[in-house]
């Protein structure tokens, strides 16, 4: 009773302060969902989302539904949304007013972004680009796509720079089409700026790339992990609904990324009943089109990492998907997993097995979607504990070779990559030194080169400011690391992009990478 009460005392307090636009209702809405998240088993914050999203819902139904584009055409998406910002950009008002707007709990004041310093684009053209997904140091710039030269005698020269229209989106993950003529970036933070999540570019020159559009869902937000589909278009985990608590949903989009559905879908009765009986906050996405199955692995609730906060709240579970019905078929535990960041299936493995990270437990397991125990179908096994470096790390993502033979780790608080050879999932071996002090602070995002003679590592996670409890360090570099051909790493060199935009942005913070490989014309690749 006492915490009740003071969650309602909470209520009134909050509900009095969020007056930063006319659109009062919604923005008190997100705030009440905020304050009475830890007071509600998980079955009740999804019905909360759900009468929350009421009003939420009709405001976006009643806005223009034109995505932002470039070039400004409008245009209108089957289900995703895109809304014109709430202060538009005034000269000689923009940069006082952004430099100088308070933080607020949740919501922040959805100011325009500065001006964009100038950038003479380089005529070099490599075989092997990388495209950065960053975000500006200062919060205060453009968030942009850094375009770069991965080839030997040019690396680390940057190409172009394509902005975004907005700022302080804290960008996650970047995914490529089948096609490799578009690029996605998502925002992790562009819901608290009431901004769009998701943000298209054309690659159709691959030295030239163009922002498009940008979107965003009706019923979800916090855009995480993406995979093209072989037809056009993408599947993408959102982590949390649209007011950030759980369940989110896995949205997917038609080839011109126009959002086309969130699954699950409210007239999926026992799969809307299973997201809400259990914290459904999707964060990893594997998927396998010849045997149309998906697995989400759930994260944390996006909001609980927000001040104030009674601690994180992190899942044990995964969801397998049936992609002919989009029915979710089992809910899969790790037991104590304590957030399931990461899953990916091996590739070529004759029982389609997953590898999935257990963050709290420092662990991967072997995620089996065809074998059945007690009546259920997918089960869990533990593959390897990497130990203390890799416990309690907040964060651990991975890659997995093309031949399924080798598998790569980033510990995030732990410092440390780590290697196994899985070529014998009853026996693997680890390949990194778990006692070496390694070049990196804060690693993260980690991606094999097509070409499998390098491992790209970035020095960066989350820092989400003042309002919340997440800031891990970083060194915010990408970190080119030579593979021989047993799957060992070695240290080579480094893209600092802190240095590179110390002046201009207020240094760069580059969460995601996709590597493009033209060395062979005939045979472009896309990763």
């Amino acid at each position: 009773m006492g915490r009740m009460a003071m969650c309602i005392s909470r209520r009134t307090i909050n509900l009095n302060f969020s007056t930063i636009s006319s659109d009062h209702h919604r923005h008190s809405s997100l705030q009440y969902s905020y304050h009475l998240r830890n007071c509600l088993s998980t079955k009740m914050q999804g019905l909360l989302g759900f009468a929350l999203l009421g009003s939420f819902v009709s405001y976006l139904q009643g806005a223009a539904a034109s995505p932002a584009t470039a070039g400004g055409t409008e245009k209108r998406n089957p289900l995703g949304l895109s809304l014109p910002p709430l202060i538009p950009s005034i000269p000689g008002v923009t940069e006082p007013l952004a430099s100088n707007a308070p933080p607020l709990p949740i919501l922040q004041l959805p100011t325009p972004p500065l001006a964009s310093p100038p950038f003479t684009a380089s005529n070099i053209k490599p075989k092997k680009i990388g495209y950065f997904w960053t975000g500006a140091g200062d919060n205060l710039h453009k968030d942009f796509l850094a375009t770069v030269s991965l080839d030997d005698d040019t690396f680390g020269t940057f190409i172009q720079l394509t902005d975004v229209p907005t700022s302080g989106n804290s960008p996650h993950h970047l995914g490529a089409s089948y096609d490799g003529k578009t690029l996605i970036g998502g925002g992790l933070l562009s819901l608290l700026k009431t901004q769009d999540t998701a943000f298209y570019f054309d690659v159709s020159d691959p030295y030239r790339p163009k922002f498009d559009h940008s979107n965003r869902a009706i019923l979800s937000s916090i855009v995480d992990e993406i995979r093209a589909k072989p037809d056009g278009g993408f599947y993408i985990t959102y982590m949390g609904s649209a007011v950030g608590t759980s369940p989110g949903r896995l949205v997917e989009t038609d080839a011109r990324g126009n959002i086309i559905h969130e699954w699950p879908e409210v007239t999926d009765i026992p799969s809307t009943l299973n997201i809400l009986g259990q914290q459904f906050s999707p964060h990893g996405l594997t998927v396998d089109y010849d045997k149309q199955i998906a697995l989400t692995s759930d994260f944390v609730v996006p909001i609980t990492i927000l001040k104030p906060t009674l601690g994180i709240q992190k899942a044990d579970t995964l969801r397998l998907f049936d992609l002919r019905t989009h029915k979710i078929l089992s809910t899969i535990t790790i037991p104590g997993g304590q957030g399931i960041q990461d899953v990916k299936f091996i590739p070529n493995h004759p029982e389609t097995a997953a590898l999935a990270t257990a963050v709290g437990l420092g662990q991967v397991w072997v995620i089996y979607p065809f074998r059945t125990k007690n009546g259920k179908q997918g089960t869990a096994e533990l593959l390897f504990d990497f130990g203390p470096k890799a416990k309690n790390s907040l964060a651990i993502y991975s890659d997995i070779s093309d031949d399924g033979k080798l598998a790569y780790f980033t510990f995030t608080l732990g410092n440390h990559v780590a290697a196994l050879d899985i070529s014998d999932l009853s026996n693997p071996v680890r390949l990194d030194d778990p006692n070496e002090t390694q070049p990196i602070i804060g690693p993260h995002y980690v991606k094999i080169s097509p070409d499998k003679k390098n491992l790209l590592v970035l020095g960066y996670f989350v820092q989400a400011g003042d309002i919340s409890v997440v800031n891990t360090p970083g060194d915010y570099k990408a970190h080119w690391l030579d593979l021989d051909a047993n799957g060992k790493f070695s240290w080579n060199k480094t893209i600092d992009f802190e240095r590179e935009f110390a002046t201009t942005r207020g240094g760069a913070r580059p969460h995601s990478v996709v590597i493009y490989d033209l060395s062979d014309p005939a045979d472009p690749k896309y990763y």
